[in-house]
């Protein structure tokens, strides 16, 4: 196994560092518009009426042939008559050129590869920031979620593995279920270590209870807590990096508009005190018009506290040095 992954990792290699030249780029454009412009299956060859093993004249006398044919002032009014006489031009300059003739005839007898390498692509697409953001978005997200995935499938293997070896500890080998709760002690695995007795046990031990199909981890205070595919946490969407992002901001934002929006619902009753109060102070001065009672002596100290009081507070006590 070790051996084809390795195989398989040196083949990965491979195909990243050989990668198509400028040139069969160029040969893979031109392929695909004369497929699309004269027909399926449409060669340089064939395009110009000769055979594979052409000469180099041969191949001249087929240009000059070929372009009276489709020379725009023959073909005025021809939809696309420009780009096809252009790109006759350059198939017939690929085939007097020796070593670009034996690059195409190496496409010619073993065909056009499908994917064209990462760098042709990009050349004719382009795609912007945002597409690549996106896309990368996408990728990191959907391999967070096969990872999830895995997780869960583990840990259910994980939760079932548990189960079964509690229940053939309550219920022997026949695995015949008994009635009742039935303590076991269920070895999870992990390294060796030392029991009560002192002797030495491989993995963890753990005190479950076995109650028919029903099996549960028993804590040193007696509760116990169900085992179960619940367990398991399931693979989300919601849990992937990008989305939990959005939504912890989300509530960040959320929760900020409704501390404000509970901030302005209790500013109204505050200043409804603050008016109150005004309004028991501003009758109690001196020519407010309300009918204060008044002692001897005290009415014109009275009116000094009120004006102190409406300036903006108690007026403070002069303390002479001594």
């Amino acid at each position: 196994m070790r051996v084809l992954h390795l195989i398989a990792f040196l083949a990965v290699l491979v195909t990243a560092v050989v990668a198509w030249t400028k040139e069969d780029h160029e040969i893979f454009d031109l392929v695909s518009a004369i497929e699309a412009a004269e027909g399926k299956g449409t060669t340089f060859y064939s395009w110009l009426d000769i055979s594979p093993t052409a000469s180099t004249s041969e191949i001249s006398k087929a240009y000059r042939k070929k372009s009276l044919q489709l020379h725009p002032d023959k073909n005025k009014g021809v939809k696309n008559a420009h780009e096809r006489f252009a790109r006759l031009g350059v198939v017939a300059a690929i085939l007097r050129n020796p070593e670009k003739r034996e690059r195409y005839d190496f496409f010619y007898k073993n065909g056009v590869p499908r994917w064209r390498g990462t760098g042709y692509y990009y050349s004719r697409f382009r795609p912007g920031l945002g597409t690549v953001l996106t896309f990368l978005v996408i990728l990191t997200s959907g391999l967070q979620y096969l990872v999830q995935k895995m997780n869960y499938n583990r840990d259910l293997k994980r939760v079932q593995e548990i189960l079964d070896k509690a229940r053939a500890a309550a219920w022997g080998a026949k695995m015949t279920p008994v009635e009742g709760q039935r303590k076991v002690k269920v070895n999870l695995g992990g390294g060796p270590r030392l029991d009560e007795d002192g002797n030495i046990v491989a993995g963890k031990v753990v005190d479950m209870v076995v109650e028919g199909e029903n099996v549960y981890i028993l804590d040193s205070d007696g509760s116990l807590h169900p085992v179960d595919s619940d367990t398991a946490v399931p693979p989300s969407i919601k849990r992937t990096w990008f989305l939990s992002l959005v939504t912890s901001l989300a509530q960040k934002v959320g929760g900020r508009d409704g501390a404000k929006i509970d901030g302005a619902r209790a500013e109204p009753e505050g200043a409804g005190d603050e008016s109150d109060d005004a309004s028991g102070t501003a009758s109690d001065a001196a020519g407010s018009g309300a009918s204060t009672p008044k002692d001897e002596g005290g009415g014109a100290r009275r009116g000094r506290v009120a004006a102190t009081t409406m300036a903006g507070g108690r007026r403070k006590k002069v303390v002479r040095r001594k």
